[in-house]
């Protein structure tokens, strides 16, 4: 089963169950989707869902950052409740060990040499590592592992 098809199966299950929230939150995922494929014209294949996934939970986590910021703690928990909700569609996250030997791989099979090559070594892990690491948290690893 696709991870589309996950996602629609999900939205089915919190309309039987009356979980309005959850439902809420799983049509705007769909409707995201539907936008990215109507955008490039063609169908979304489960990288493209899953960097979708990952780009509105980004989204969400700013937005509750704001939110906090802006004295609302109301909306900010709204916003938490919806990246609880998108969470499971990501892959289990990477322990910071196999992070770490996935960019010394990356850096051997690149020929990286210093911080100037790290786009090399993004490119090589980006693939592997979508929806189960922080990219920020990725490029800063490789900055300092490039840079020692």
């Amino acid at each position: 089963m696709s991870l589309r098809e996950q996602i629609q199966e999900d939205m089915k299950a919190a309309m039987r169950a009356r979980d309005t929230e959850r439902l809420g939150t799983i049509r705007m995922l769909l409707a995201a989707i539907k936008q990215r494929e109507v955008d490039e014209r063609r169908e979304q294949s489960d990288t493209d869902v899953l960097s979708v996934v990952e780009k509105l939970i980004k989204q969400r986590k700013e937005s509750a950052r704001q939110f906090l910021e802006g004295n609302r703690p109301e909306l900010a928990q709204k916003e938490e409740a919806e990246i609880v909700f998108l969470q499971p569609y990501l892959p289990a996250a990477l322990s910071d060990e196999e992070i770490d030997a996935l960019i010394a791989t990356a850096i051997v099979e690149s020929g990286a040499e210093g911080p100037r090559d790290m786009g090399k070594v993004l490119g090589q892990l980006r693939p592997k590592v979508q929806g189960r690491v922080d990219m920020a948290v990725l490029s800063e690893k490789v900055r300092t592992r490039l840079s020692s």
